[in-house]
């Protein structure tokens, strides 16, 4: 059977490392690493074709404190690198950790999955039902590092040992996925749709290949045509691969959208530069910047310090940005597992200060356009020893759509 609540593109097998200094030290001297390579890593963004090219790609964000999708051009690398590590096998994707997230709180979905194996079947709870385009079981894991603020790597340099040290806690994602690379849509995507009362869009940005891009846009569009009217269709950004690729895809979804989702990273690669996220006008100024890219009439922003939507009605999604960042927060603190009674202790948790004053300051400026409305909620203070942090923007979506649902 399929739900009202149709989610996708794509769905990945991870493995998620336990960070450890220690090892990223040591084969930091094995592989000569040095400070000056790492600084220069992430203006370069060189081809990560070795374990070597990975660990200064992980070391480079680790300094930056950024979190970041990079693809590497042989698996070998990604699982070489992960055999140094203590690993955990999980599921991700945007559309199944927010599924996820939603059978934790007992709200079912359809994921629409592009690969299948036995970790798949195992892990997926009987609240998520699936429709996949996959022909035979594959196996091609992402590789996701998390590190916690405070991070300490030490590293050669030129005048003796360098201290990389991260900033903010983050996570990281590499991977080599020729079904998400691919993106074939499920035959059954169509007749999903058709009772559908929201769908998310997610996973173009793994897509390389822009012949087999503009096919599976082509496709999609057919799959949109069979929405009912009243349907919401939400499509979350991501990092894409490809960078030049993200335009394309935005340009055919213009108007089939209804929000347009994005982390904080992802906005200010839109804007090319780097903003203040506690300066309410300058943000409210970036998105004014942003807003000839978006595919939809309604932007939705979160960051670690609130969630923000503006455009028409936006004051309409209140609740689903404080469901998202309830659910985000559930998982930053407490990881994998998110219960009733989890979600309902986060609320009662004390808000991030300024994050608070930024929502103030943000819905009191006067709008840019006729129309249009801006609303912003905190989000939460945490502070946490051994925090999540892969998957929280997933998880954001999955409490903006569970709000949404009850």
């Amino acid at each position: 059977m399929t739900h009202p609540l149709v989610l996708g593109l794509g769905g990945t097998v991870d493995y998620e490392i336990v960070w450890d200094a220690g090892v990223l030290e040591r084969l930091a001297r094995e592989h000569a690493v040095t400070g000056e390579e790492i600084a220069a890593e992430l203006r370069a963004r060189r081809p990560i074709r070795t374990e070597r090219d990975l660990l200064v790609s992980v070391l480079a964000f680790l300094g930056s404190g950024a979190g970041g999708e990079r693809f590497v051009e042989s698996s070998a690398a990604v699982l070489d690198f992960a055999a140094h590590f203590e690993t955990v096998v999980t599921l991700g994707g945007t559309g199944v950790r927010a599924g996820l997230a939603m059978a934790g709180l007992g709200i079912p979905s359809t994921q629409h999955l592009v690969s299948i194996d036995d970790n798949v079947r195992r892990l997926l709870p009987p609240e998520i039902d699936w429709i996949c385009s996959a022909e035979h079981d594959s196996l091609d894991p992402h590789l996701i590092v998390q590190f916690p603020a405070g991070a300490r790597v030490r590293v050669g340099d030129a005048d003796g040992d360098a201290e990389i040290v991260a900033q903010h806690p983050n996570r990281l994602i590499y991977s080599n996925d020729p079904p998400n690379r691919e993106l074939r849509l499920s035959r059954d995507l169509g007749d999903a749709l058709r009772g559908a009362s929201l769908f998310l869009v997610s996973g173009f940005n793994s897509m390389q290949d822009e012949g087999e891009l503009d096919a599976r846009l082509d496709e999609l569009v057919v799959a949109l045509d069979r929405l009912p009217a009243e349907a919401l269709v939400l499509y979350e950004d991501a990092g894409f691969h490809v960078p030049a690729m993200s335009s394309r895809v935005r340009s055919r979804l213009a108007g089939r959208a209804a929000v347009h989702g994005m982390n904080e990273d992802e906005l200010q690669d839109y804007l090319g530069r780097p903003i203040d996220l506690l300066d309410a006008a300058k943000v409210a100024l970036a998105l004014d910047d942003v807003r000839s890219a978006v595919v939809a009439p309604v932007v939705l922003v979160h960051t670690k310090y609130w969630a923000a939507a503006v455009g028409p009605e936006a004051s309409r999604f209140a609740d689903a940005l404080d469901g998202g960042v309830t659910m985000a927060a559930t998982r930053f603190r407490l990881g994998d597992g998110i219960t009733p009674e989890r979600y309902a202790a986060t609320q009662q948790l004390e808000r991030h200060a300024r994050g608070a004053e930024f929502a103030r300051a943000f819905a009191a400026l006067p709008p840019s356009r006729a129309g249009e409305e801006r609303v912003a909620v905190p989000a939460f203070h945490l502070a946490v020893e051994n925090p999540t942090t892969i998957g929280l923007g997933d998880t954001f979506v999955g409490g903006v759509i569970a709000a949404l649902a009850r």
